[in-house]
């Protein structure tokens, strides 16, 4: 029951064509092909780091990481909060049901 069915292939229906036949050869030497010219490399911009965006790239990753501090902090701040109120509510249901006790 648990172990794996392996798929059999299923046959051929239809016309099945043989296999070509292909026949060798001969190769003649000819002229060699001239040899391929390298093309220079293209050139790449070269990115230059200037005192005013170096100032906005630490701009920008200090903002970063005040946005990502943040969405932590409340996150962890929410966490914080629910479990809270949920051991308030667990100590207001054990003080009912003790009294009830107390009751009967």
């Amino acid at each position: 029951m648990f172990q794996p069915k392996i798929p059999t292939m299923p046959q051929p229906s239809g016309l099945v064509t043989p296999p070509a036949v292909v026949q060798p050869t001969t190769i003649t030497p000819g002229t060699p092909a001239p040899a391929p010219v390298a093309a220079p490399a293209p050139s790449r911009p070269v990115v230059q780091l200037t005192p005013g965006t170096a100032v906005a790239l630490v701009g920008a990753g200090t903002a970063v990481v005040l946005v990502v501090g943040t969405v932590l902090v409340s996150l962890l701040l929410a966490v914080a909060v629910t479990s809270a109120s949920v051991a308030v509510c667990a100590v207001i249901l054990r003080s009912l049901i003790a009294s009830d006790a107390k009751h009967r």
